[in-house]
């Protein structure tokens, strides 16, 4: 009886599982997938609902989730005095750098020099409060603003209507929040990762050559210059200027090349002697704030403006006024601010993860890319509405606020109090602060967005990497950003479908003395099984797309065993 009852219970199994196999369940909608990614995001890890535990109280589910969203809350209870001096030092010593950074930023993405300040201020804040690195600075960076002034440009004349072409930068901004927003609160961080690390290295040193060559018209003094960016159109310009075969306004003059030069000089020399010395690594973050003070008592005593040498004059101070009306979102332009701002979210967050994650993996924590996407897209999204134009990570200045000791956010705080300070008292000062010191500041930026030593290992280790590395270089320095971003995705992609279509077969061997079976190609002193033939798809799935080719390369595998090779 025992046993007839066992058989029936195995065949109702049997019944019920087969029942589950024939009429499956249908998979969930596509809205509660989408509302499963946003609860991972926004709540805590392990409460799928803020109410759905009844051993907690609800002020402890707010608070939870409150603490997932602002970081801040949870380590904030530990922070202690010590602490608060390395931020403290770390923050002082990262906002005698960001200051004329931001001034030059600015002046690179065809803003007047406050907004670069204001950038500094209401976006590290809110990083502060929301962003999951202790190390990472916040700020305008270089290549956002060459993007910015190559892309938005093309919509609007910052020369000849200056307003309409800062608002336009405006929505830009608040786009490219909505866009990072969208990608961490809905987990399309893969999104990002299609511009892959090779494709980001040739783009950092095909923009750092263009960053480079445009400060060429505040280094030489010239008061018109080309709006174009790739490198023939600016090496002509530059050609035309110092043979004088443009209009006598346009001249350039030698006293802003001597005085750039000079504290560039300057600048190089203090970051050689921080590195040689790392105790000195206050050196080369207070340089370019030294060059500017420097710079404008020298043009200030010698009256240098009058004759020739330019300077920024008015730079206007106080807290950063709302600019939530200048937003352009009805107007005929609001499809090309998308776009650019599409472009802009992608760029921004591949640089600042990529910052923070090799700084956190030096401290020893992790990095959530997701949290990372919504705390930098809520931040450029309240920029937007306080005068900021898009911010992002820093890679110079993380390093800088790393080597002071930061210990948290805090010294995102430190900084943008301390340039709110600035804005407040010290703005009157920059009236004869020369053009020329801004290019030398820039300029002085941009050998870290040169990786020379990483683009000849992405070539001794992938050349189809390299290809896309190699398109987005030549596709950024002798046509538009557009067209190298453009080269090194369908690079990248091409890449994906060749290795999906036909994925490399590799024949494993017994590695003698081991258990191991690696690549015969690879390790020659592999033994081969008689009569038996070990393969090894590099494919993350075999689909209709490879199965010919894998059948194809199976079969030839096994003609060469019959023949005894």
């Amino acid at each position: 009886m025992r046993e007839q009852g066992v058989f029936h219970l195995e065949e109702h199994g049997q019944t019920e599982r087969s029942q589950w196999v024939l009429d499956s369940p249908n998979p969930p909608p596509l809205w509660k997938k989408l509302f499963s990614s946003v609860k991972e995001t926004i709540l805590p890890h392990g409460n799928m609902f803020c109410f759905s535990s009844k051993r907690k109280t609800i002020n402890g589910h707010a608070l939870s989730c409150l603490q997932n969203l602002f970081p801040i809350i949870s380590w904030l209870r530990d922070y202690k005095v010590s602490k608060f001096k390395d931020d403290l030092l770390a923050g002082l010593t990262l906002a005698s750098l960001c200051i004329p950074q931001s001034i030059g930023y600015a002046t690179l993405a065809k803003v007047a020099p406050e907004y670069g300040l204001y950038t500094s201020v209401v976006p590290p804040l809110i990083y502060a409060m929301m962003g999951s690195s202790r190390e990472i600075a916040i700020g305008p960076v270089a290549v956002v603003s060459m993007l910015l002034a190559s892309l938005v440009p093309k919509v609007e004349d910052p020369v000849t209507n200056p307003n309409a072409y800062r608002n336009l930068v405006f929505t830009v901004t608040f786009f490219t929040g909505i866009f990072q927003t969208a990608f961490g609160v809905f987990r399309l961080g893969f999104l990002v990762d299609f511009l892959s690390h090779a494709a980001l290295v040739g783009f950092m040193a095909g923009a750092a050559i263009i960053i480079g060559l445009q400060q060429l018209k505040g280094l030489l003094g010239l008061s018109h210059f080309t709006s174009k960016t790739d490198v023939v159109s600016v090496l002509a310009s530059v050609y035309k200027s110092l043979h004088n075969q443009i209009a006598p306004g346009q001249k350039w003059n030698p006293l802003n090349f001597v005085l750039g030069c000079s504290f560039l000089i300057f600048i190089l020399i203090t970051r050689f002697i921080g590195r040689r010395n790392r105790k000195l690594f206050w050196l080369p973050a207070i340089s370019p704030l030294l060059s500017v003070i420097l710079s404008t008592l020298i043009v200030y005593l010698s009256r240098a403006d009058k004759h020739g040498v330019n300077i920024i004059k008015h730079v206007k101070g106080g807290l950063n006024p709302s600019s939530l009306h200048q937003l352009q979102l009805h107007g005929p332009h609001v499809g090309q601010a998308a776009k650019i701002g599409l472009i802009c979210s992608v760029i921004a967050l591949t640089e600042a993860i990529a910052v923070g994650r090799s700084f956190a993996s030096i401290k020893g924590y992790h990095l959530d890319g997701n949290k990372e996407m919504l705390s930098m897209g809520i931040m450029n999204i309240a920029g937007s509405l306080t005068s900021c134009y898009v911010a992002t990570g820093s890679f110079s200045r993380t390093a800088v606020n790393f080597s002071a000791g930061c210990q948290t956010a805090v010294s995102n705080i430190v900084m943008a109090v301390t340039v709110f300070l600035s804005l407040e008292l010290f703005t009157r000062l920059l009236y004869y602060t020369p053009v020329a010191i801004l290019a030398s500041i820039v300029l002085s930026a941009l050998p870290g967005l040169i990786d020379l030593s990483e683009a000849c290992y992405i070539w001794k280790v992938d050349k189809l990497d390299f290809l896309a590395c190699i398109g987005a270089f030549l596709g950024v320095l002798f046509a538009t950003v557009e067209i190298g971003l453009l080269v090194a995705v369908i690079i990248s992609f091409a890449k994906i479908l060749i290795q999906s279509i036909r994925p490399g077969i590799e024949v494993l061997g017994r590695v003698p003395r081991t258990e191991a079976f690696c690549d015969v190609t690879q390790y020659p002193m592999a033994i081969s099984t008689p009569g038996i033939i070990v393969i090894r798809i590099s494919s993350g799935s075999l689909c209709f797309a490879n199965a010919n080719f894998v059948r194809e390369r199976q079969a030839s595998n096994l003609q060469m065993i019959f023949r005894g090779v």
